[in-house]
């Protein structure tokens, strides 16, 4: 068996599973973030009256945090309420952060575990050698009452990742390259398996950019094998005991792809698609591209690596007038420790606006959404339009590098010219 396998069959209580079965699983924490209210609806629509684990389930607030509008505010205020009688152990509210980043950081992602959450984006866990995947609000009031769910045991697809990457090459570039070659409907309902001796050398960050984005190409989850910084990572934060999961030497992948690193340049996902992608420089040579806007945040490019580049780029320089630049931190942790290193104070004095830890205009809410006709290049993981606020503005997507030598340029830049 694969590694998700192993993870489905123990939790069903099975000694095998195979692909295309329908198990019932026990589901090791669940989440839900500030956009699914009616979790809390279904739960006391079907019956629900008290959570199955108060240590297993939480609630973040990042898609709109801290509350833009009124709306937004009491549906806090309900979910707080449900989160106090059920007396919750985690509650990330809206001065934490990213659910997929606070999560990780209070060590309720460990190996060989089930994380479910109400939000797509929660394959960034099978960085950590977890099954993470997504659900709507009734399954998951499902998860709330009993703490399972069913799941269908999914084709896995091999996506090995081999070489050391260029200077300017970052795991952005890189998955933009695999989405760009697999398509968006490449790996749908199927799991990704990232291997290969680039996933064994990437760091925590790294690998979570690279299995955040498997769900651009349709995956239900994504895996990679624990490395020695993951588990650095996890022994220090880890709630509970874990178990590490290995994937049989004999398993077959239903598809198996290869991507050698070492021959990658920047990449760059435009208008109006995450596989619209192509190679950066490429792009530029057809003719300059001016930019209202820049973004760096987000539950893919939000981390400390991400916001240390930026300031590397921008130290001691300004970006242009009538421009501006928005970081967003993917949680507290994360800006205190750019603080300390004094990043953000280079940014400000850059130019840059800084918001609180959340996911801001990622999906177009708040804090940097775009007006009809502005131009953007971000670090996010989306460029549909309306994104991040008018359907008539356009988003590329890249690395926190590229976007910071855009941003100071007022125009999309090679970021290489200025790393050291």
């Amino acid at each position: 068996m694969h590694a998700i396998e192993k993870i489905l069959a123990k939790n069903s209580g099975r000694d095998k599973v195979t692909a295309g079965e329908i198990v019932t699983a026990k589901v090791d924490f669940a989440e839900i973030n500030d956009l699914y209210l009616q979790t809390v609806y279904s739960f006391y629509e079907m019956g629900g009256e008290r959570v199955w684990d108060n240590e297993r389930a939480a609630f973040v607030f990042d898609h709109y945090a801290p509350a833009p509008d009124i709306k937004s505010a009491s549906n806090h205020g309900e979910m707080r309420e449900f989160a106090r009688k059920n007396h919750l152990k985690f509650h990330f509210d809206t001065n934490c952060g990213v659910c997929h980043q606070v999560m990780a950081e209070a060590g309720v992602i460990y190996p060989g575990m089930i994380v479910v959450a109400t939000d797509s984006h929660t394959t960034t866990h099978g960085a950590f050698g977890a099954m993470g995947t997504g659900c709507g609000a009734t399954d998951m009031a499902t998860i709330l009452m009993t703490g399972e769910l069913w799941f269908r045991v999914p084709e896995i697809i091999e996506v090995r990742l081999e070489g050391r990457p260029p200077k300017g090459v970052y795991p952005k570039d890189v998955i933009l390259s695999v989405l760009g070659k697999i398509r968006a409907d490449g790996a749908v309902y199927k799991a990704i398996d990232f291997t290969g001796s680039y996933v064994d050398s990437l760091n925590v960050a790294g690998r979570m950019v690279i299995c955040n984005m498997a769900v651009e190409m349709g995956a239900k989850t994504a895996y990679m094998q624990p490395n020695e910084d993951v588990l650095a990572y996890v022994s220090r934060r880890a709630v509970r005991p874990f178990e590490i999961q290995y994937t049989d030497p004999d398993f077959r992948y239903e598809e198996r792809h290869v991507f050698d690193v070492s021959e990658l340049e920047p990449q760059l996902a435009c208008p109006h698609s995450v596989d619209n992608v192509d190679v950066l420089a490429s792009v530029i040579s057809k003719g300059e591209i001016t930019l209202n806007q820049g973004y760096i945040g987000s539950c893919t490019g939000g981390r400390e690596e991400d916001i240390a580049i930026a300031a590397e780029i921008l130290r001691g320089r300004h970006i242009p007038e009538y421009t501006r630049l928005i970081v967003v931190p993917a949680s507290s942790e994360v800006m205190l420790a750019c603080m300390k290193k004094g990043y953000i104070q280079e940014l400000m004095e850059a130019g840059a606006t800084i918001t609180s830890p959340g996911c801001g205009a990622c999906l177009g809410a708040h804090e940097g959404i775009l007006a009809p006709g502005e131009v953007c290049i971000s670090s996010t993981n989306r460029n549909f339009p309306g994104r991040m606020g008018s359907t008539k503005a356009q988003i590329y997507l890249a690395s926190p590098a590229t976007v910071a030598a855009s941003i100071l340029n007022g125009r999309i830049t090679d970021p290489r010219n200025f790393i050291s």
